[in-house]
């Protein structure tokens, strides 16, 4: 079992909880279904669920009716799998801009919690 940290600045605030509260019903029981399986499976969790986005950057990939969601991720230590960025997705590619806020978020909670952990 690995275990989901949300990414939290040092005000406290978590984006990835605000995205998911931001949800209907039945939008987050699909991600949390996702979740469960990134937790059980960590980085062997593959395609069409997961996959390598860039570096140490990876992407959960939901789909829901005709919505698409992604939670953007890496992994910390041995067992834990950081949360960073969440987002509903629109277009074929990931947008450079997601990817590098989720890549600030990773070296700003690196930065934070050298050693893993949590708030």
């Amino acid at each position: 079992m690995y275990n989901l940290v949300f990414y939290t600045t040092e005000r406290g605030d978590s984006p990835v909880d605000d995205f998911l509260d931001g949800l209907d019903k039945k939008a987050r029981a699909k991600v949390a279904a996702h979740l469960s399986l990134l937790a059980e499976l960590g980085p062997h969790l593959k395609r069409p669920y997961a996959d390598v986005v860039s570096g140490k950057i990876r992407e959960l990939r939901i789909h829901q009716s005709s919505n698409h969601y992604r939670i953007l991720y890496f992994f910390q230590v041995r067992d834990q799998v950081v949360l960073t960025h969440a987002f509903a997705k629109k277009t074929q590619q990931l947008k450079e801009r997601d990817i590098e806020l989720a890549e600030r978020r990773m070296e700003d909670w690196l930065r934070r919690f050298p050693a893993g952990g949590s708030v």
